[in-house]
């Protein structure tokens, strides 16, 4: 029998140029530096403490994102430990990737030197990109899963030859491992495929062999997701419903310039107009339509959700300027750096806190507020990053009051993950027991416990006093920096405990 070959399109590839090594070596080791010098200028994030618990409950899925970046974390715990700067190495070399990524689609399109260098230097430069490459999270993975699997649909879409198809499928499957943002990402490659003349591919195998390649790979997390209920499902619902900011579309799409920077503006958005204009990119445009869809309709999205589809943006305009002429090119490359700089301190915490708050008054700026909490003197981000050994000791301190005895029975009551994450991490051997009914701590479940005395965190003593014998207030917890929720929290004994476990604990249930 014949074998079969790529389906041909009417929009193929044009030859590719060399790939502009050196160029983006230095490029790579510019914003590798910048996030070096701020690697631990501020403390563990919110976030990151609860990863290493997760890491620590190694499973199939968790309730507020899938598996794949923890089991990466779990790997890194055990080569190299839980330091705090090892983690965020990890998160700069996606970051680092991601600008590779953005080059090879420029080179795709025919970019060369120049394209390549400024679609790298652009992305890495833009503000929700330091701001992702300096921690870690599952976030950082997807901002180099979507431009890895851009590039190879866009292959595939092109007329790749049948293992495209079959990279694609592996590559969606993990990012689905990773996000479930990469639907969207999915549905404009999907979308693409159907409005190019690359459709012909649909009467082969290969783009349904990549289809189930991905659910195989995704499906051990779904299987997961079946047997605790659709846990992430509730947990999204949750945060649109009653956590995140609801957002206009023209508030939107002004955070979205925020984002990339003001000064990526005209290479991002030269990318998206020609790629309307061109069949062999408008796969790109596809994309990026089809996820702003998604998010507009979601109503609360976060604005910077939208800047994963733009890597492949910033690809096609640097492409589209490479052939303006070298003034053009020169001035839109200066442009991109020069209005980069300053708003460098919002996107890495490049300055001590006192300094940038000063800076972010000097703008006119105030803290954003994306999610409907009060807000403090620093953007939640970089709120999130303080007062964590701080609160560690100040329950160890409470906790050490109690006989040994007690204290070896009594268990540790707190409000959220990042609480509960920080006890976990740095109140090991000093604290007892934790237990906290947010998002998958609660599916860990409550410690052994006896009803004797608890340790609560944050919690009001009229309030404990309905389900506890015994009430005293022996300390407070908090940073002035922190989020203002997580300041001068009471610390509680609580003796006693009048009220069904198995009821109280299924009653705080808070997926969100």
């Amino acid at each position: 029998m014949p074998r079969e070959t790529a389906v041909p399109t009417d929009a193929a590839a044009p030859p590719r140029p060399p790939l502009a090594a050196g160029a983006l070596a230095w490029v790579s080791l510019a914003i590798a530096a910048l996030h070096a010098a701020c690697l631990t200028q501020y403390g563990w994030f919110r976030d990151e403490l609860y990863y290493v618990s997760c890491a620590r409950r190694l499973d199939w899925g968790y309730v507020d994102q899938p598996p794949l970046s923890i089991a990466v974390l779990a790997i890194v715990r055990a080569v190299a430990g839980e330091q705090l700067a090892v983690l965020r190495i990890v998160a700069v070399l996606l970051a680092l990737t991601s600008a590779w990524l953005a080059a090879a689609i420029a080179r795709e399109l025919g970019g060369r030197r120049f394209a390549q260098t400024l679609a790298a230097l652009a992305l890495g430069l833009a503000p929700v990109s330091l701001a992702i490459g300096h921690f870690y999270s599952m976030n950082a993975f997807d901002l180099a899963f979507w431009p890895l699997a851009t590039l190879i649909g866009l292959r595939a879409i092109r007329g790749g030859a049948p293992q495209t198809w079959i990279g694609l499928g592996v590559v969606l499957g993990l990012g689905l491992l990773d996000k479930w943002s990469v639907l969207w990402l999915g549905a404009g490659l999907a979308a693409a495929l159907v409005l190019s003349p690359g459709r012909r591919a649909l009467a082969t195998p290969w783009p349904w062999l990549a289809a189930l390649i991905a659910a195989a790979l995704v499906a051990p997390h779904a299987l997961w997701e079946v047997r605790h209920g659709w846990p992430t499902l509730e947990f999204m619902h949750n945060a649109s419903a009653h956590k995140m900011q609801a957002l206009e579309p023209a508030a939107f799409m002004l955070g979205q310039l925020l984002a990339l920077g003001p000064g990526a503006a005209p290479i991002w958005i030269a990318g998206l107009a020609v790629s309307f204009t061109r069949a062999a990119w408008r796969p790109l445009a596809v994309i990026w339509l089809v996820t702003l869809a998604f998010l507009i309709a979601n109503g609360t999205a976060r604005a910077d959700y939208l800047a994963l589809a733009c890597p492949a943006l910033f690809a096609a305009g640097a492409a589209w300027w490479e052939s303006r002429g070298r003034a053009m090119r020169v001035a839109v490359a200066a442009v991109a750096i020069a209005l980069a700089l300053p708003i460098l301190p919002f996107g890495l915490p490049c300055l001590p806190p006192e300094r940038f708050v000063a800076y972010q008054h000097a703008f006119g700026m105030g803290p954003p507020a994306e999610e409907r909490h009060r807000m403090g003197v620093l953007p939640q981000h970089w709120a999130d990053m303080f007062g964590w050994p701080e609160f560690a000791d100040s329950v160890a301190s409470v906790a050490a009051t109690l006989p040994p005895e007690e204290r070896a029975r009594a268990i540790v009551i707190v409000n959220n993950y990042g609480e509960a994450g920080a006890l976990d991490h740095f109140g090991a051997g000093r604290v007892p027991a934790v237990a906290c009914q947010h998002n998958n701590w609660y599916l860990w479940g409550p410690p052994p416990w006896d009803g004797g005395t608890a340790i609560l965190v944050g919690r009001d003593s009229s309030e404990a006093a309905r389900e506890f014998r015994q009430v005293i207030v022996a300390g407070h917890a908090g940073h002035p920096l922190a989020m203002p929720y997580e300041q001068n929290l009471p610390i509680l004994i609580a003796r006693g405990f009048t009220a069904d476990l198995a009821a109280a604990w299924r009653q705080g249930k808070h997926y969100q």
